[in-house]
């Protein structure tokens, strides 16, 4: 009868009907908690992008000169495969690299630089060069940023900044060659379009202080690579593209920020209430954006570095603390697909003082470290994608990734993100509490073409007490301090597989596992071949 009645209606009714029958099917499916992830063995993507662990960012320069710090960015290094890191500060007072002599004369200085990129160079990472604070007495005015003061004001005197530039360029070059500097990239200042904030002057001014800055990089090589804006929001990319194309100007890669926060853009000394956005595509939109903009222009083939991008731009915004916080970065860089040449997540560590000293061990600090060195939720995140293979393979789950590598191992890594925010409530009075996870059903894992044999199966985890250092912390009363016990504690709850096991997989099967999840977890399946 139903056949009958089908038939008896026109083709675009029927269309109708179909797609209702199949909502229907996909709604019970979700009520079930039914979720599957199919990969066929012999379908790949390609490469696996890695521009998740390109760069990261960090919180100054002088930060860089502290014996916990190295150390922290070592073991980030090792552990999520961080190439490039970025930070401010490089040409502040703190760093001892500007002065003049009585008669105005410049007076150069890189003992404090070369310390740093030294070490940089020695654990098998690059500087992403931002060029900035202007240095005091190259300043125009006294205005400054964050407790350690970085002058933010144009300089005095252009052509003196052209020649600092300049000096510091070649002494790069004389110091680590010209084919490690070609892969470098110099980025001029940071957020000028926050003014007052980050830069005094106009737009214009900024670009001036780009052109000056282009001009004095490319006269030492014209192959190293030079951009900006690093803007906050998004900002100026067309404008950016538009005046160097206009002028005539060299630019070999666009940079600016995104965080996902629905208001504002600075929080000098983190003191405001902030809320996550619930957009969907909060931060990841927009970087299609920009990479839409950039394809319009007349120069569409350039990079796209976001050399900043987090959940929330302030220092003192637990979310950053939070598990949430770990499928909510899985979630971003999969949507970014292949937009952006790098997503430099801000920052690496809780050492970090711009807003000062900071005096409790977590207190929603921006790193995937805390200030002692333990892994938050987030640092997981990039461990996990670092265990990935090197060859994608063919996925329509929109919250996965699976690989393999040539050793003939394979990864699963998946996650549930779930906004949980409730409406009228702020990041600092929600994420601090104790968030214990609903359950979101199952997940199962089908995996065809396997090649027969022997596998351990590592099976790791971060979600609701499962790598949640901060629900650790919550359970020992949140204490101001955290002796030696304490800390020892938290990094030994952290970092383990949570199951591992041997099995054997049969010619010709599918490999099926099934999982249950929870809001916000993130698992991670890593076969390893025998």
């Amino acid at each position: 009868m139903d056949r009958i009645i089908l038939l008896g209606i026109n083709k675009q009714m029927k269309k109708i009907i179909w797609v209702l029958v199949v909502s229907q099917f996909a709604f019970l499916a979700n009520v079930k908690g039914q979720r599957s992830i199919n990969v066929d063995l012999n379908k790949t993507s390609g490469k696996l992008n890695t521009m998740f662990n390109t760069c990261v960012g960090a919180g100054r320069a002088n930060e860089g000169l502290r014996a916990d710090w190295q150390q922290q960015l070592e073991y980030v290094r090792k552990q999520c495969g961080f190439r490039y890191i970025r930070m401010h500060g490089l040409l502040t007072d703190d760093m001892a690299v500007y002065t003049e002599d009585s008669k105005g004369k410049p007076q150069y200085n890189y003992m404090y630089v070369d310390a740093l990129f030294d070490f940089l160079h020695k654990i098998g990472m690059k500087p992403f060069v931002e060029l900035g604070f202007m240095p005091n007495a190259l300043a125009s005015g006294s205005q400054t940023i964050f407790w350690w003061r970085g002058n933010v004001t144009p300089p005095k005197d252009y052509n003196k900044w052209q020649a600092l530039i300049t000096n510091l360029v070649q002494h790069f070059t004389e110091r680590y060659g010209a084919g490690e500097v070609k892969s470098w990239y110099f980025e001029v200042w940071n957020e000028p379009n926050l003014s007052p904030g980050f830069w005094t002057g106009t737009q214009d001014d900024y670009f001036k202080l780009y052109d000056y800055s282009a001009k004095a990089i490319k006269s030492v090589n014209p192959d190293y690579k030079v951009g900006g804006p690093g803007t906050a929001g998004a900002a100026w990319v067309p404008e950016m593209i538009n005046h160097c194309s206009k002028n005539n100007v060299p630019i070999d890669f666009v940079s600016t920020h995104s965080y996902g926060v629905k208001q504002g853009f600075l929080d000098e000394y983190g003191n405001s209430g902030t809320v996550l956005s619930k957009d969907s595509l909060a931060v990841s939109g927009d970087v299609l954006n920009s990479r839409k903009q950039i394809s319009q222009s007349a120069k569409p083939g350039l990079e796209l570095h976001y050399t900043e991008w987090s959940s929330s731009y302030t220092p003192a915004d637990p979310v950053h603390d939070s598990y949430h916080e770990a499928a909510y970065i899985l979630e971003k860089i999969k949507q970014v697909g292949n937009a952006a040449s790098s997503m430099s997540y801000w920052v690496f560590t809780d050492v970090f003082e711009e807003p000062g000293p900071r005096f409790t061990p977590f207190h929603g600090g921006f790193g995937l470290l805390n200030t002692q060195g333990i892994n938050k939720p987030a640092f997981y995140s990039y461990q996990f994608m670092n265990k990935l293979g090197e060859t994608a393979l063919a996925n329509t789950d929109e919250r996965s990734w699976v690989c393999k590598n040539d050793k003939g191992d394979i990864q699963a890594l998946l996650w549930d993100y779930t906004y949980t925010l409730p409406d009228s409530v702020n990041n600092q009075s929600y994420y601090i509490k104790d968030l214990p996870a609903k359950p979101k059903g199952k997940v199962k894992i089908n995996l065809s073409h396997v090649p027969a044999g022997k596998y351990t199966m590592e099976i790791y985890k971060v979600g609701y007490r499962v790598n949640d250092a901060y629900t650790g912390y919550v359970d020992m009363g949140r204490p101001n301090q955290l002796n030696r016990q304490q800390v020892e504690k938290l990094k030994e709850e952290n970092g383990s597989p949570v199951a591992k096991q041997e099995i054997v997989i049969k010619p010709n099967t599918v490999y099926s596992r099934e999982f249950d999840i929870r809001e916000n977890d993130v698992i991670l399946i890593n076969l390893i071949k025998s």
